[in-house]
């Protein structure tokens, strides 16, 4: 099963990525993950990325589709994978057509988690407390909304036009939300 999970920040898509990745029996690939870890390591991608995320903007298309690529060309997301946090704009859209079209597969989903957005808030300014995460200011919380909104929100037009947008009730704890998303997973 190949998936697509997509929410705007704090809906809980790492959270329920890492189950369902498993659930599948397929790779869990998240951007935000290996930008944090070249952030870490600070290679010359992760200072790059750094300069963006401190900013609440998205690292730029060239740099992520560069990532995505590779990634999925590895031998554990080959039959099976969960992409959190890609893509994140038209473009990306296209070039995730690409990459998958080259590897002669396609998407057979598009999970859709969504959550009231002053729950989303409240959930990012607690996160930020408790793990020290510094990208995680109220200004910068609220500005990553307003660029979801602008610059995300509209792929999921583009993937319920596809018949492939499957959209998740995000509100409640993480294994009701889990039993939803397992009940709502494409049928092969």
């Amino acid at each position: 099963m190949r998936l697509v999970i997509m929410g705007p920040p704090g809906a809980g898509k790492g959270t329920q990525a890492e189950g369902l990745a498993r659930r599948i029996g397929g790779a869990h690939i998240s951007t935000g993950d290996i930008f944090r870890f070249n952030v870490s390591e600070q290679t010359e991608l992760g200072k790059t990325a750094q300069r963006y995320m401190d900013a609440g903007e998205y690292v730029p298309d060239e740099v992520t589709n560069a990532m995505v690529r590779d990634r999925l060309s590895q031998d554990d997301a080959r039959e099976a994978f969960l992409l959190d946090g890609y893509p994140r704009t038209t473009d990306q859209v296209k070039e995730l057509d690409s990459i998958l079209a080259d590897l002669g597969t396609s998407l057979d989903g598009v999970l859709a988690l969504t959550v009231d957005s002053e729950e989303l808030i409240a959930r990012l300014l607690k996160r930020a407390e408790s793990s020290g995460r510094t990208d995680d200011t109220e200004d910068v919380v609220r500005h990553r909304q307003e660029v979801y909104t602008a610059e995300t929100a509209p792929l999921l037009d583009v993937y319920r036009e596809r018949g492939l947008l499957i959209e998740i009730d995000g509100m409640g704890t993480v294994d009701e939300v889990a039993s939803r998303i397992d009940a709502a997973l494409p049928r092969g």
